[in-house]
């Protein structure tokens, strides 16, 4: 009797509405709150003025992020960034985060709504439903969505790309090429790390002119450089490491391992591929979010996955690398190394 009082719906009931609080942070991203925060402290009155908010929402709005822990607010009433959300919310600073949060906020909100229908049908949620594009094509031919795009997938790279260039021994080697490299968020991230490095960003054509601005904004035009190709049609540029970031889970397992199989191809003897991915747990318990991503790959795409750390290993050895590791990066991610 007393095992059954000291059971609750408590965490049921938190997780069945988290959705309330994932919509109060997108929206406040869209809004710009904490990009409007960034130069200090402001009272409810001038957020709501600066942000064009109706007086009957404001106050809750505001003490909503209090309460979910993404804004703080003082004695005077005064609301403020939290140290989390001043460094990776605040579209005026490069370690800004949010692109991926306003990509969710544009598209995957409302396409989750279909998860029951997708993991009933086994059929993609997003614009390709009913026979319209995939998501690839829909991302790539418009120039507003390729770009946001393209930031955001820089806002979910940069903590693993950090991770990733302290973690590698990036000494023993020169060069590298990010494949599917978007933005050249993590191109960019290894190349500051480590000046003795050139690097290459892979991607289509029409991305080129976004990484390369996004390059020059980082003053490292000299030693990066963006080739353009298909990672389907074209063999993959050769350099000491390849990386691919956020690329392996979009595609379905034959896709997987022709893509591990061209990196290997162009890798030099003795030169390693890293993979990096919301790699899932070997016992699949403990990595929600890398969990929660092959659903989002459910609803996404027609084939794509996320996997295990021994999947990974398992293909790469396939493919013929001889060496095979899984390191953990930060958060969620972790990279597969593995050596020609």
């Amino acid at each position: 009797m007393d095992d059954a009082r000291a059971v609750t719906p408590e965490g049921i009931m938190q997780l069945g509405w988290g959705f309330w609080g994932s919509k109060a942070l997108l929206s406040a991203v869209e809004l710009g709150v904490f990009t409007q925060l960034g130069g200090g402290p402001k009272s409810l009155e001038e957020l709501t003025r600066s942000l064009k908010l109706h007086p009957r929402s404001a106050r809750d709005f505001f003490d909503t992020l209090v309460a979910l822990g993404v804004l703080n607010r003082d004695a005077a009433g005064a609301y403020a960034n939290t140290a989390e959300t001043a460094l990776y919310l605040d579209r005026a600073k490069p370690s800004y985060v949010g692109g991926i949060l306003e990509m969710a906020n544009k598209r995957l909100y409302r396409f989750w709504d279909g998860l029951t229908e997708a993991l009933q049908t086994g059929l993609p949620q997003n614009e390709a439903k009913n026979g319209g594009e995939d998501l690839f094509s829909v991302i790539y031919s418009d120039p507003e969505i390729l770009e946001s795009f393209l930031r955001g997938m820089t806002g979910v790279s940069l903590p693993a790309a950090h991770a990733m260039a302290a973690l590698f021994p990036w000494n023993e080697v020169k060069s590298f090429v990010d494949v599917g490299c978007a933005q050249g968020g993590a191109t960019v991230a290894i190349a500051q790390a480590h000046p003795h490095l050139t690097g290459a960003g892979f991607d289509l054509p029409v991305v080129q002119p976004v990484f390369d601005a996004y390059v020059k904004e980082n003053g490292l035009q000299d030693r990066v450089s963006f080739a353009a190709g298909d990672f389907f049609a074209d063999p993959m540029p050769t350099a000491d490491v390849i990386i691919m970031g956020h690329i392996l889970h979009d595609w379905d397992l034959a896709q997987k391992r022709g893509l591990l199989a061209k990196a290997y191809a162009a890798l030099p003897a003795g030169g390693r591929l890293i993979v990096y991915d919301a790699i899932i747990d070997d016992a699949r318990r403990q990595n929600a979010f890398g969990l929660l991503m092959s659903l989002n790959m459910l609803i996404e795409t027609h084939g794509g996955f996320d996997y295990t750390g021994a999947d990974c290993i398992g293909w790469m050895r396939e493919a013929g690398f001889r060496d095979a590791k899984v390191q953990p990066l930060v958060g969620p991610d972790s990279m597969v190394i593995g050596t020609k």
